[in-house]
């Protein structure tokens, strides 16, 4: 669907990617990568998909020229593909869609998912009320606090939530949960995994899902500016708006890649949340990627202002990606991403996500290192209505700092 190199066999993505988990969950990973190839090879999935994505998800997203942030930053014209416009707010929803009519192929009734900004959740529990199926969602207590709008959403739309109290209460101990549920339940469960994270095929599943992003938005560059884009910017949790929106860019050497990471308030242990820039090779959550982890491999606590960033690993390809070189990835910290987070609100009137926030504070100062005939795309990968307590919250200490 993409266009993108396809992975190496067995989910490689050069030395990363692969499958290591436990015995009980081969099976479920074998049906579901034959599924996938299956639904690949019909005419009559792919419609269907296509029909959802356009008539109940939105798509294509609009394609917004921003020029007053692009003022701001006194370089190249700045551009966003707007999946904050998607069906509930993000780019979530295009893979849910996606997974669910899979499990409908795959005869499954119950649908589980982990979630830490909650919109992989309500964009879950959305697709599974949209097409009847019953749904279980799995999120750090700590996130459920910080995301009380989206706990709200997904209750109403019909899901049952689990607030996970163990470890940091966040993202990581949401996965380990929702993992722990699916091994026990593989028979009449689908796991929807909300990235491009995990044991083979999600990582390559999820990808091709998301890549819908970058595929209209290479589109949209070449009839809007008549060419593609100098620079193309995306946050990095997970990381599956990013690699949605890079994907089809890859064979575009011409076309500078910069993904974002949460920088948190400092480089020390347990203080950010970006393991490409300064984690390691190591395996979480059934693949083998950078990881934050210590000298003795356990996972290292993490932090970021933004429960989606939230996260210690990174997907596998991202960890290709830079290893190769193609894709460059940056750190923006809390502060910045804050003062990003306010700036494209006041200049452009669109409240972006905490995560957009982060791509948003380096997309201005990578617009600034640019000359005024460039042009620079931003992936808004999801709207801040989410956010907008917990950013008043953290607004109101800093200003009592001072």
């Amino acid at each position: 669907m993409s266009g993108a190199p396809a992975d190496q066999g067995n989910g490689r993505f050069g030395a990363f990617g692969g499958r290591y988990v436990p015995e009980t969950l081969v099976a479920a990973l074998d049906e579901l990568e034959a599924a996938w190839h299956d639904a690949q090879d019909d005419p009559n999935f792919r419609a269907e998909l296509d029909a959802c994505l356009r008539d109940f998800v939105g798509r294509p997203t609009a394609f917004t020229c921003v020029p007053r942030l692009s003022a701001l930053a006194g370089g190249a014209m700045i551009w966003l593909k707007r999946e904050d416009l998607a069906h509930t707010g993000a780019h979530k929803i295009n893979n849910t869609v996606g997974q669910v009519l899979l499990a409908k192929r795959m005869g499954k009734k119950r649908i589980i998912a982990e979630t830490g900004a909650g919109q992989h959740g309500v964009a879950t529990a959305t697709a599974c009320a949209r097409y009847g199926l019953a749904c279980e969602v799995y999120m750090g207590a700590e996130d459920a606090r910080r995301q009380s709008l989206n706990v709200f959403r997904m209750k109403l739309l019909g899901a049952e939530v689990h607030e996970v109290n163990s470890g940091s209460r966040t993202l990581k101990d949401a996965t380990n949960e929702a993992m722990r549920d699916w091994m026990g339940s593989v028979g009449e469960t689908h796991y929807i995994l909300g990235s491009v994270v995990g044991p083979h095929p999600f990582p390559t599943i999820v990808r091709e899902l998301q890549s819908v992003i970058g595929i209209e938005c290479r589109a949209q560059c070449l009839d809007t500016i008549g060419r593609l884009p100098d620079l193309v910017v995306a946050c990095v949790g997970g990381g599956s708006n990013a690699a949605g929106i890079f994907a089809p860019f890859i064979a575009d050497e011409q076309v500078r890649l910069v993904g974002v990471e949460a920088g948190g308030h400092g480089e020390e242990p347990g203080g950010h949340a970006a393991p490409l820039s300064l984690g390691s090779p190591g395996i979480l959550h059934g693949s083998l990627s950078y990881v934050l982890q210590d000298p003795e491999g356990q996972t290292s606590p993490v932090h970021s202002c933004s429960a989606g960033l939230d996260y210690p690993g990174v997907g596998p390809e991202h960890a290709h990606w830079k290893d190769s070189g193609r894709v460059t990835y940056e750190t923006v910290d809390d502060r910045e991403a804050l003062e990003a987070f306010q700036t494209l609100s006041r200049l452009e009137g669109i409240i972006p996500a905490l995560e957009t926030a982060h791509a948003i504070a380096a997309a201005i100062r990578l617009a600034g290192q640019l000359s005024s005939d460039a042009h620079l795309v931003l992936n808004c990968s999801g709207r801040g209505d989410k956010d907008v307590q917990e950013a008043m919250r953290l607004l109101e200490a800093q200003d009592k700092d001072v």
